[in-house]
C-alpha cells in the first residue's frame, strides 16, 4: 500500500492507495489445480447463461471485469463480443454506460445497474429501485439467471486477479 498527497487549497491530506502487484507469471495453473471446483464454477456461468441474450451477457461481463479491474476477463469478454458482432461504440460506454445511456436499450441499462449494484455489494447492497428496475424486465427466471451470471463473472474476476492471469493470453 502506498500513500499520495493531495493538496486542496491550504490543506494536505493523504489518501492511501492500493498498488497491484503485477508478478511476472501466473501464481497457480487453478484448473489444474482444483479441477472440481474449476468445473463447477464452469458449470454455474453455463447455467446462468441459458435463456439470456448472447450481447446482454457480454456486456454484464465487461462491465463487472471493469468495476474489478480484472484486465484479463476484461480482454476476454471484449475479445468475445467483438467476435459476436458488437460494436466498437457500444464496447467503449460499457464503463460509463450512466453518462452513455442512449447507446443501452432500457433492458441493458438495468442489467448494467444490477451488475454495478451487485459487483459493489458491499458498498450499500443492491438498492430495491434497482433490483424493482431489473425485475420489471425480466421475469423471474431470467432475473435469477442475470443474477447468477453477475455472481459467476465476479467469481471469474477473482479466479483470474488471485492467480495473476495475463490479459491477452485468453487462457481457456
Amino acid at each position: 500500500m502506498t500513500t499520495t498527497e493531495i493538496k486542496t487549497n491550504d490543506r494536505t491530506t493523504t489518501e492511501a492507495t492500493t498498488v497491484r502487484p503485477n508478478p511476472a507469471t501466473p501464481r497457480l495453473n487453478f484448473a489444474k489445480t482444483a479441477p472440481k471446483v474449476f468445473r463447477a464454477v464452469i458449470g454455474l456461468d453455463a447455467a446462468a447463461r441459458e435463456g439470456l441474450d448472447p450481447a446482454l451477457v457480454e456486456l454484464v461481463q465487461i462491465r463487472a471485469s471493469h468495476l474489478n479491474r480484472c484486465a484479463y476477463c476484461l480482454h476476454m469478454h471484449t475479445t468475445d463480443a467483438r467476435k459476436a458482432g458488437e460494436s466498437e461504440d457500444r464496447l467503449h460506454m460499457v464503463a460509463v454506460w450512466q453518462e452513455a445511456d442512449h447507446f443501452f436499450t432500457d433492458r441493458e441499462r438495468s442489467a448494467l445497474a444490477l451488475t454495478d449494484a451487485v459487483t459493489r455489494i458491499g458498498d450499500a447492497g443492491v438498492p430495491d429501485e434497482v433490483y424493482d428496475r431489473a425485475a420489471a424486465h425480466f421475469d423471474e427466471e431470467g432475473l435469477a439467471h442475470l443474477l447468477a451470471l453477475i455472481f459467476t463473472i465476479n467469481t471469474w474476476n477473482r479466479i483470474a486477479l488471485s492467480t495473476a492471469k495475463r490479459a491477452g493470453t485468453d487462457e481457456r
